[in-house]
């Protein structure tokens, strides 16, 4: 059954979910912060960040929330992380409780260490929530190229109708109830991938990837298991899978973003660079809050916050990764 579907960011995500679900057969709207996307949308049909690919005529774009919430039934949140709050509060005159919210951003508050469908919850304490996660770059998923990706909730009935608008022969869905492991799988394998990207950038090999990737994951869960979420939920498509694709993929921001840094660009020459958000940067500082609340054994990611925090260099903290001390695998 054809839905109204809002998307809240017409970032490179944004766009291409609206393109997968009008693909679908669904009643779609973009929202922009910026007048320049919409117009770009709206009158050329492209979009800025994936300049190869036409947009079809019946998938409108506004800079007006009013507009892109009114008479929806879904209502997707696709902004970069640091803006989700302000934005959620900027639609409240015009969100109805009966509109469904599913957070396709990946990330947590620095400053509170909530998930975001913990702060949509927070602002909508009436609406629906859920959470799309796995690994699956715009730039692929727009090219309806088959992606396989992860839908959470604890509401059983909410999570077969967001499978059932979404799934189609390019783009396979599967439910968790683990709400907190998919968010927190989904955030925190950025990190990682800033990680191995500052190893490329440093020249090293597939040995040095795979023990990032094969470590980088036990951090996750530990942390993941620390706050109460399901170890399994690590091992799927919102940990492995988009830590697998993360932090060896071209299309990847966050690894680019490391390569950078590790040939011995500053953060925001390397942001700069990038030209888009890069969200293992905003994520790092919520981890690390986290690692020290638990008394968590997480060398990589306190590595990395030092990077970033405190002016420690690259090679420095590659020297102190493999010179620790001895240490059993588990």
């Amino acid at each position: 059954m054809s839905k109204k579907i809002s998307v809240i960011g017409s970032g490179s995500w944004g766009v291409a979910l609206a393109y997968l679900l009008n693909n679908n057969g669904h009643d779609v709207k973009i929202w922009s912060y910026s007048q320049e996307e919409a117009d770009m949308i709206n009158n050329e049909k492209k979009c800025k960040f994936l300049p190869e690919h036409t947009l079809p005529d019946n998938l409108p774009c506004y800079t007006s929330l009013e507009e892109a919430i009114k008479d929806t039934e879904i209502i997707l949140i696709v902004t970069p992380s640091m803006a989700i709050r302000s934005t959620l509060n900027s639609m409240k005159p015009f969100v109805k409780d009966n509109q469904v919210f599913l957070l396709c951003s990946k990330g947590m508050e620095p400053d509170t260490q909530k998930v975001f469908t913990e702060v949509i919850e927070e602002i909508y304490p009436n609406n629906k929530v859920a959470a799309l996660s796995g690994p699956s770059h715009a730039e692929e998923v727009i090219k309806l190229l088959p992606t396989a990706v992860v839908i959470a909730s604890k509401d059983e009935e909410l999570l077969t109708m967001l499978q059932d608008t979404f799934m189609c022969e390019h783009f396979r869905v599967y439910t968790n109830t683990d709400i907190l492991g998919v968010e927190l799988g989904g955030s925190l394998k950025n990190i990682i991938a800033l990680c191995c990207g500052m190893a490329h950038g440093l020249g090293f090999g597939d040995n040095a990837l795979a023990a990032l990737i094969t470590r980088g994951l036990l951090e996750i869960s530990r942390i993941g298991t620390a706050v109460g979420a399901d170890m399994q939920t690590f091992y799927g498509l919102t940990g492995l899978g988009d830590l697998f694709v993360t932090c060896s993929s071209v299309h990847s921001r966050n690894r680019k973003c490391g390569i950078l840094l590790g040939q011995g660009l500053t953060l925001e020459e390397a942001k700069k660079q990038v030209g888009m958000v890069v969200e293992g940067v905003n994520a790092v500082e919520g981890a690390y809050v986290l690692v020290k609340k638990y008394d968590i054994y997480a060398p990589i990611i306190t590595e990395i916050y030092d990077i970033l925090h405190n002016n420690k260099s690259v090679k420095e903290a590659t020297l102190n990764l493999m010179t620790r001390g001895k240490k059993t695998e588990f």
